[in-house]
């Protein structure tokens, strides 16, 4: 093949990863044309649910499945939510390849592959073959291979553009105008209001056309030869900025967890939890002066960034990983957390979060305010040193402080609202005590008691006596009787009306929590109508055999594809699939799972954070849903902890216990985890086809015992 030649040039013509997410495009019916008062139609919002998209926090790339970037929709290489690139075709011979196949080899990279026949060849097989491979973090290789009889002589031209657009904006469906390259040095260069971006091409090209934005080499492929091409895309801001955005996991900080090996007799438990782990992996972020500290982001594209609730989520279903992301993330939420003396103190903040049909929107502070004190807790259980548990208590205790005024309060005769409704915030709209929450506060409390009796601290006979008249009060007001047995109401509200919709959000009152000698915390239910609500669960009317809806099918307002009106959330089907397993209802536990599976298979293990909740049925694979992030950090961890909560491990690190209580059918056979952690060491354990658990690894300091 030819040698490179010097470049000829022509003539040349905030959403922040870690930063609040970005609200999820919402996908409504336009009107058509122009109205009579002058109204534009809305702009239709930008979907990706069909895009390849490999990710890289804070860094990611999508476009379609044939690998060219043509400046549609979201397609594009983004950093720190600012699309450094948005147009990179490829042409060779004036032809664009023709597209074979395009796919994710991981989360964060992607391989593309196309076919050329070369112009005149008499063969009709196409003789050239242009592999693209793809990193999120801004760097692909071309490479043109020539299997024909004959050498290529023709040129490789890749056009390259970038509006330098902010991800919000591109999301809700702006077009924001191109701007003009200018030459630099093996590539090209463009500049923008805040940021400049460049791509830089090894080797150099033989020509640059700048105003066309044209990059162009002139290729002599002999046969059985092949040629390729290195493109760097970088971004730069314009001036020095005071706020310094998120960082990825560096090459030098170590994942916060060691590989995990799954073996199982049922292989979709294998490939779900690899992919979920590989998913997972590529939303970790940390602060650009803590860089130790990892923290995963809520999801790509819509929410990349810091969500503390799905943080936090992902750190507590991982724990049988190891503690180091739970550590990270507890600290990370800590130094954002309200501080003492201003508005909101303790909360940890949130952004507002949709509802569905039958509520009003809540704010998810609450929901992460609470969780950190559990998951500081379980963390603990799990082997969190107590010299790092002593530094996040007091941000445990501020949360704990949060959640006494809110109560006190008496929003809703007592029962926990949101924790952000304070003030002049209590007029903004009608307060409501969720289902949820209240599972949610009671698992706070009692968590909190066990921290601040074992740390010395006072107030934990409090928090048990609260969370005792919580429990007492829950089933005065919050159970619903019906002709099925009762069911519990999906919130209370202040004027006294009970909502009486039937929701995925109860799965919250089987998650008990781990306590002391790894038995489970007491719960909001008692057993009785906790059966109840087990057998209601795998009903045709929330489970619609892909996993559980968000909003029974019965209702009037039930709509498939509503955020919380009807689809399928991985995060609460994972929740009820452990929840219902711990509690003994493995029948019930064992069908969710069979769902999340087969859905889990038609999503090839890679899980979105949602998808339709239509009915099952042969031959139809779960749709996707437009708006539904895909890595998502909650539905990758829950995905993962699906499979991970048939092992029943429940450790107690600071007792020097560790119980194991694996599901008694053995829904998916005989399954081995190995490379879980338990007190920073190794820790593995296979289940039998009879349910029958055997520790193969474990620390010698554990004692162990079995349910």
């Amino acid at each position: 093949m030819t040698a490179p030649r010097p470049a000829q040039t022509a003539n040349p013509a905030e959403t922040v990863a870690g930063a609040p997410p970005v609200t999820p495009p919402r996908f409504e019916a336009a009107p058509l044309g122009t109205g009579r008062h002058g109204s534009q139609a809305r702009r239709q919002p930008t979907s990706a649910h069909a895009d390849v998209l490999c990710v890289s926090a804070p860094a990611m790339a999508t476009s379609g499945p044939d690998g060219q970037l043509r400046g549609d929709g979201l397609h594009g290489f983004y950093r720190s939510g600012i699309r450094q690139l948005n147009r990179m075709e490829v042409r060779l011979g004036g032809l664009e390849p023709l597209p074979l196949q395009g796919e994710l080899t991981t989360a964060s990279q992607a391989r593309f592959l196309g076919a050329i026949r070369v112009p005149g060849e008499l063969d009709p097989d196409p003789a050239l073959t242009v592999e693209r491979l793809r990193h999120a973090d801004g760097l692909e290789s071309i490479t043109v291979r020539n299997a024909g009889s004959r050498p290529a002589r023709l040129p490789l031209e890749i056009a390259l553009g970038t509006d330098l657009g902010n991800l919000a904006e591109i999301g809700a469906g702006a077009r924001l105008p191109d701007i003009s390259a200018q030459v630099q040095s093996a590539g090209l260069r463009w500049i923008g209001r805040g940021h400049s971006a460049t791509v830089i091409a090894r080797p150099s090209p033989h020509a640059v056309l700048a105003g066309a934005g044209v990059l162009r080499w002139d290729l002599e492929v002999q046969p059985g030869a092949r040629w390729s091409v290195e493109l760097r895309v970088e971004l730069e801001p314009q001036a020095p900025s005071q706020v310094r955005p998120p960082i990825g996991r560096g090459a030098g900080v170590p994942a916060p967890w060691t590989d995990l090996q799954v073996r199982c007799d049922d292989p979709r438990a294998e490939l779900q939890v690899s992919r979920s782990l590989d998913a997972l992996s590529s939303l970790l972020l940390a602060d650009a002066d803590r860089p130790s500290d990892l923290y995963a982001a809520s999801g790509a594209p819509w929410r990349f960034g810091l969500a503390a609730a799905d943080a936090l989520w992902a750190a507590r279903l991982t724990l049988p990983l190891g503690i180091r992301l739970a550590g990270g993330t507890l600290r990370a939420l800590a130094r954002r957390q309200q501080p003492a003396g201003s508005r909101g103190e303790g909360v940890i903040p949130g952004p507002l979060r949709h509802a569905g049909p039958e509520l009003p929107p809540s704010c998810t502070a609450t929901e992460a305010t609470l969780l950190f004190v559990t998951v500081l807790a379980e963390a603990w259980r799990w082997g969190l040193p107590g010299s790092e548990v002593t530094e996040l208590l007091p941000a445990a205790e501020r949360a704990l402080a949060a959640l006494r005024a809110t109560a006190e309060a008496g929003l809703v005769d007592g029962f926990v609202a949101d924790l952000s409704r304070l003030g002049d915030d209590r007029a903004a709209g009608p307060p409501a005590a969720r289902c949820e929450v209240q599972a949610q506060a009671h698992r706070a409390a009692l968590h909190g008691a066990e921290l601040l009796d074992a740390f010395g601290r006072p107030s934990a006979g409090y928090w048990r006596e609260w969370a005792e008249e919580l429990r007492e009060r829950f089933h005065q007001q919050f159970w619903v009787d019906d002709l099925s047995g009762g069911r519990p109401a999906a919130a209370l509200m202040a004027d006294g009306r009970l909502v009486n919709a039937v929701t995925s959000s109860s799965v919250h009152l089987l998650d008990l929590g781990l306590g002391a000698t790894g038995d489970a915390l007491p719960g909001l239910l008692d057993r009785e109508q906790t059966r109840l609500l087990a057998h209601r669960l795998v009903t045709p009317d929330l489970d619609c055999g892909w996993g559980l809806r968000t909003l029974g099918a019965k209702s009037p307002r039930f709509n498939p594809l509503g955020h919380r009106s009807g689809a399928v959330r991985v995060l609460e089907t994972a929740l009820a699939i452990s929840g219902l397993a711990e509690a003994g209802f493995e029948r019930e536990a064992g069908m969710l799972l069979e769902g999340l599976l087969g859905a889990g298979a038609h999503f090839d293990g890679r899980l979105p954070e949602m998808y339709a909740g239509e009915q099952r049925l042969p031959n139809c694979p779960p749709a996707p849903h437009p708006a539904a992030c895909r890595p998502a950090a909650g539905a990758a961890a829950g995905a993962a902890h699906a499979i991970f909560a048939l092992a029943g491990v429940r450790p107690d690190v600071p007792a020097g216990r560790v119980l194991v209580r694996p599901a008694s059918t053995a829904p998916l056979g005989e399954l081995e985890l190995a490379g879980l952690r338990v007190a920073g060491e190794p820790f593995s354990v296979r289940v039998s086809r009879i349910g029958v658990a055997v520790v193969e690894e474990a620390s010698p300091e554990l004692q162990l015992g079995k349910g």
